[in-house]
């Protein structure tokens, strides 16, 4: 995956916002976990835009994102809780794109995507 150019408005948020005061790689997986929780409003309509190995999904296909997974589960990857042909399971934030959600959602999955896209690692 080609590494995205760097957006300083887009890395002064998520330092300020996202991360702000994590000093080991524990308290950005909470920070991260906390600010997507407070900027994201479920449910939200959503495409899968890559696959991956740990999950079901295909490219294109659409779920309804319902709540960010368990915090515990969110230690070294964002998960939201989704439904997806009749089942709730947990998927990779990073493997959606909203398709109908408001502005700040739409803005905080795309920060944890720009952070997951310049290979930025908690810690």
């Amino acid at each position: 995956m080609e590494k995205q150019k760097k957006d300083e408005e887009r890395e002064h948020r998520i330092k300020m916002e996202a991360i702000v005061d994590a000093y080991c790689p524990e308290e950005q997986a909470i920070g991260w976990y906390y600010y997507l929780q407070d900027r994201i409003a479920f449910p939200f309509k959503a495409r899968c835009i890559r696959e991956r190995s740990i999950s079901p999904l295909r490219k294109g296909e659409e779920v309804t994102a319902e709540s960010m997974a368990p915090e515990d589960g969110c230690m070294h990857e964002m998960f939201v809780m989704v439904k997806w042909k009749g089942h709730s399971m947990g998927l990779p934030l990073a493997q959606l794109e909203p398709i109908s959600a408001d502005e700040d959602t739409i803005e905080a999955v795309g920060d944890w995507h720009y952070w997951a896209d310049r290979g930025y690692e908690f810690g």
